[in-house]
This record gives C-alpha cells, structure tokens and sequence, in this order.
C-alpha cells in the first residue's frame, strides 16, 4: 500500500529523536505469560509512526462499533495522533511543533485491510505478538476507550482517511511530544500484559526493539 507522505514524518521524526536523546532500557519478555498466549496482534512501523493491527474477528462489535465500517476487512490497523497534523496532505514544521507542543485535539487512524499485514503494509516491518485471551480483551478495551464518543453504545463518527479504505476519529487523550503515536501503542501493549515499558517509547524504533523481544518479525521492512 501507498505509505505516507514524506513531509509527514520528517518533522516529528526530528523532533522526537531530540527529546528521546537514546533508545532507554527495554524490558525483558515474561516467558511463563508467554506460554498462555493464544491470539496475536500486529504492531505495524511506517518509519517513524506506529500503529497496531487486530483480527476484526477478534474485535466485539459492541466494544469497538466502529469496527463495522469495515465489514470486508481481515485486519484494522489503528494509529492515534494529533487532529490536525493526522489528517494533513502536507504537514510542515509549523504544524509538527503544534502538535508537539499545543495539540487542542486527536484522531484513531483506523485502516480495514485483506489478508496479511507483510502483504498489506509492504516495506513496513511487521511485528507480530501472541497475546493471551485476556490480554487481547485489555488491548482491545484500551482501543476503544480512545475513542471520543457522543453516546455510549454508539460508534465515533468517521471521516474520510489518508487511503480509500480507511477513516479518521475522533478521539480522547492530549497529544504530544512525550505522549504520542508511539507511546500509545506502547500502552495499548502494557493494557495486553505484555513487558512494555512506555517511559523511552517516543519513537517507533524503541516501540519496535520492545516488540521485537516479545513477538515475531515478520516483515523487517526496509
């Protein structure tokens, strides 16, 4: 799939490599959990931004009800980010620094795709975890609190995405430098159980290294 846009990454990439100065210490996978797995989730790198992918199969439509503006998909893939620097064609430093610094609102990303996420997300790694029941059900629940809602029980009202399959939502938690696309799915993965530590996971790269010690590789991307 088409990834996005180069201006996109730059500006929060550089900015994000000067707050986190070094990669910070990762935690070791907890074998006896590992054990109990069952089910599995994707962490997706485009690079500098992250993003998980879970089985829609295994996604309660009454939990995330968004999941039903995919109704031929294999897999959502879900990012979170600031609003405005999300949904932009062509975001520059201005908006980067807005966003790092004075984000007023935040967006999920979410992407309904076919098949595998390797074949999806070609040139991206890919990552996959095995997760235990009740992890997933964590990770899943964590997801769809994220989501700002107007009623409980009903779904966000979407918008049109970066790609045709694809769509942006409104979502809660402040954006910024130190909490951002990567720590959330840092966090999306401690809300699974796993041994992840969200205090140096500003950028994609330690969010991988932590995935990588606990998953798969299963796409080393380029």
């Amino acid at each position: 799939m088409k990834q996005r846009p180069a201006a996109r990454s730059s500006w929060l990439l550089v900015l994000a490599f000067l707050a986190s100065a070094c990669a910070g210490p990762i935690n070791q996978p907890d074998l006896a959990r590992r054990s109990q797995k069952t089910k599995s989730v994707v962490i997706v790198n485009y690079g500098w931004h992250t993003g998980v992918a879970i089985r829609k199969a295994d996604i309660p439509p009454t939990v995330i009800p968004e999941s039903r503006d995919f109704p031929d998909a294999d897999f959502v893939e879900i990012g979170w980010g600031d609003w405005d620097y999300y949904r932009a064609a062509d975001p520059g430093l201005g908006m980067a620094l807005k966003a790092s610094f004075w984000s007023s609102r935040s967006a999920l990303h979410v992407i309904g795709f076919k098949g595998s996420a390797e074949d999806h997300f070609r040139g991206s790694e890919v990552v996959e975890i095995a997760v235990s029941d009740d992890g997933l059900r964590g990770l899943v629940r964590f997801v769809a609190e994220t989501f700002l809602r107007s009623e409980e029980g009903l779904p966000a009202e979407g918008s049109p995405g970066l790609y045709a399959n694809s769509r942006f939502y409104p979502a809660r938690g402040q954006f910024h430098l130190f909490r951002n696309c990567n720590t959330w799915v840092a966090e999306a993965l401690q809300s699974a159980g796993l041994p992840v530590s969200t205090s140096f996971a500003i950028t994609a790269g330690n969010v991988m290294d932590q995935a990588r010690r606990s998953g798969t590789l299963r796409a080393p991307g380029h």
